[in-house]
């Protein structure tokens, strides 16, 4: 089998795989967080109120590890979110675009013994 047929052949399995799973987790994962408190009213919609949602929690984790550690805080939560829920599928998306992107780029390369 040729290299660039056989890269194909990977990027497609990837793609295929990738995106079934995604579906499947889109489908079947809830989007709502693990933490709550309660909710609040948002126009129409519920929003869920979380731990670090409320000012006294704020204002704690900065007294005691200043604007870098609100940051660095909020930076992993962003990237935790990312493994939960509808988030997750989200994630799977982009990642098996990105890798498999990656395989087809690679087959269309030339060899490199040939270069």
């Amino acid at each position: 089998m040729k290299r660039r047929t056989r890269l194909e052949l990977v990027g497609l399995v990837i793609l295929v795989a990738g995106l079934g799973m995604a579906v499947v987790v889109d489908r079947t994962a809830g989007d709502g967080p693990d933490r709550v408190l309660g909710y609040r009213m948002d126009g129409e919609s519920p929003q869920p109120v979380m731990p670090e949602d409320s000012k006294q929690y704020l204002r704690s984790l900065e007294q005691y590890n200043g604007k870098t550690g609100v940051l660095l805080y909020d930076l992993r939560t962003w990237f935790v979110g990312l493994w939960h829920g509808r988030t997750l599928a989200r994630t799977l998306y982009c990642l098996t675009a990105v890798v498999a992107l990656a395989f087809f780029y690679e087959a269309r390369r030339p060899p490199p013994d040939s270069r």
